[in-house]
């Protein structure tokens, strides 16, 4: 369908998917990947968190969103982005006392086996270079969604440009892969969960989530959408008692808290803007209809002939 409806493709708009492909698939997930590889799941989560407030920053500075500090929309959107970052950043360094929810019933061998595995060999840690890549990958991202939002008015498909963006980013990581990994057993999907996770990872993480994103930044801006992301610490932490057996600590409860305050704070902010938006543009309209119809009726007393006979002008015949 988006297929059919799609707008002609210019050079323009091929230049644009390919900087959503390095920006938004290619160089965010390399680099994440890259920074998760040398530093710790802790410090990655709490450094990708920085989105909302890259995204702030960039899309005020393309004008794409409108500061308006002085107005309580304005406010809000800026005291949500900061109780976002705020609430990621102590849920991941803070913990405090434990939770008293007990242990999750759920046991998955898999995790056990990976948490043993895991736990006897030690993994190289690089404090430059992990944090560094992390913070440069959520820089990428909060790029995306400005160039996504500038295409979606030139380019509006998404199903369409997110399938070119991906085929792009596709061909560059396996471009990428074969020059950095020469060993043929890394490219194996003989494991089950491997096989799984490369599926998942192509199908609902990247295909789906794309499509979901760049629809939702057509309608509603990019601010909108990356804060957003703060959730996934929440999602974490709630999947990592369950699955993994891991404990929740007060830090989780009351940076979740937060992050849902803040997010709350952004989309007041957002709604009540766009309600001033739709109010301005409903007002322009019933203004442009009410000159039309007087124009018009100007034009109607112009142009009816003068008739003699009507009014009091009337003649009679004299008998």
């Amino acid at each position: 369908m988006s297929m059919n409806t799609a707008p002609r493709m210019t050079k323009h708009i091929a230049l644009q998917i390919l900087l959503s492909s390095l920006t938004g698939v290619t160089g965010n997930q390399i680099l994440y990947f890259l920074g998760l590889k040398y530093s710790t799941a802790t410090i990655a989560c709490a450094l990708n968190n920085l989105l909302p407030a890259f995204t702030f920053v960039l899309a005020v500075l393309s004008r794409q969103e409108n500061l308006r500090i002085k107005t309580r929309a304005g406010v809000a959107k800026a005291l949500g982005t900061v109780l976002s970052v705020g609430g990621a950043v102590l849920l991941s360094f803070y913990h405090g006392e434990v939770l008293g929810l007990g242990e999750s019933e759920i046991h998955w061998r898999y995790a056990e086996k990976m948490q043993r595995e895991s736990s006897s060999s030690g993994g190289g840690t690089n404090l430059i270079l992990g944090p560094v890549a992390v913070i440069v990958s959520a820089l990428l991202w909060a790029v995306w969604f400005i160039v996504q939002a500038n295409m979606s008015k030139s380019y509006p498909a998404p199903y369409t440009s997110t399938f070119y963006m991906c085929l792009m980013a596709s061909i560059q990581c396996v471009a990428i892969a074969l020059s950095a990994e020469h060993n043929v057993s890394a490219w194996s999907l003989h494991s089950t969960i491997r096989l799984t996770s490369a599926l998942y990872a192509g199908t609902i993480s990247t295909g789906l989530a794309y499509v979901l994103m760049s629809w939702t930044i057509e309608r509603k801006g990019p601010l909108y959408v990356s804060v957003f992301s703060p959730l996934l610490l929440v999602i974490i932490a709630v999947a990592s008692w369950a699955l993994l057996h891991e404990q929740l600590y007060v830090g989780t409860a009351i940076g979740s808290l937060l992050i849902v305050l803040g997010l709350y704070f952004v989309l007041w902010g957002k709604n009540k803007e766009m309600n001033k938006i739709d109010m301005v543009e409903v007002e322009g309209t019933v203004m442009e209809a009410i000159k039309e119809s007087e124009k018009d009726e100007v034009k109607d007393l112009e142009l009816q002939p003068y008739d003699p006979s009507n009014g009091n002008g009337n003649h009679h015949d004299a008998n």
